[in-house]
């Protein structure tokens, strides 16, 4: 048996999410289907991020196990022959077969894009959320401050998570603007886990301050109210994108001590 690492690239408009749900078309379903038919075995794959419904990623990471033959650098070719054109393999290599994505070491990296213009752009309806109400980055900029470090992230969590725990490690919060086409905001969030619904809060909240609704330093307050009916609105799906997925330990098989 053998384990083979994919990292999948995705336009999630069409499905419902990652995870598999009776009777919905999700990414992780589709990848079963597409791996079992190539390898003839029945095969489920294991996420490190399950997205939610109408989330994109450029690289989200997951594993299956198989006995094909198959060279494990050549099932990205494999199965993107197979996969639906909003799903598309960036890669694909062996991994120890003790290796689970969800329980070592990582670092995810996610955008969230704002069309801030007076009318909406057609061509940015499905990857970016639109406002017309001015936003002030620089007021933004200065709540994003606030989320930076090991926080206890309760007020910024649904309240249909099942987490152990809400504390988290934000390693990192940018907010940018980008003149493309219109005014495009950027807020970039990387942190070593993420709670249901988290960057979405995060970016609802944040708007909140640059529409003027919420002074920056609130967030504080926020943070020390552990309370989700404090933070802004869950902002839309369609502006996220899962950008990076970063292992800060390298995948070793620790069977028999090795």
């Amino acid at each position: 048996m053998r384990r083979v690492m994919l990292t999948v690239a995705y336009d999630g408009t069409a499905y419902s999410g990652w995870q598999v749900q009776p009777g919905q078309e999700t990414i992780e379903g589709v990848l079963n289907r597409c791996i079992s038919g190539l390898t003839g075995e029945a095969v489920e794959v294991t996420g490190a991020s399950r997205t939610d419904s109408g989330v994109h990623a450029l690289g989200n990471v997951a594993v299956f196990d198989t006995e094909s033959l198959i060279p494990a650098e050549k099932f990205s070719y494999a199965l993107n022959q197979r996969l639906p054109e909003d799903i598309r393999i960036q890669g694909s290599e062996e991994v120890p077969v003790t290796f689970h994505p969800r329980h070592c070491a990582s670092r995810k990296t996610y955008e969230y894009r704002i069309y801030n213009a007076p009318f909406p752009l057609p061509v940015k309806r499905l990857y970016a959320h639109f406002t017309y109400v001015p936003l002030d980055i620089d007021l933004m900029g200065q709540a994003a401050a606030y989320l930076v470090g090991e926080h206890d992230f309760k007020s910024f969590c649904s309240t249909d998570t099942q987490a152990q725990t809400t504390v988290r490690q934000i390693d990192s919060v940018e907010v940018r603007e980008e003149l493309q086409a219109g005014r495009e905001i950027v807020i970039r969030v990387a942190g070593r886990g993420f709670l249901y619904n988290m960057v979405r809060i995060i970016a609802g909240t944040l708007m909140e301050v640059g529409r003027g609704k919420l002074p920056p330093e609130s967030v504080k307050d926020i943070l020390d109210a552990r309370d989700r009916q404090k933070a802004g609105p869950t902002a839309p799906a369609c502006g996220l994108t899962l950008v990076g997925y970063e292992f800060l330990e390298k995948p070793v098989d620790t069977r028999g001590g090795v």
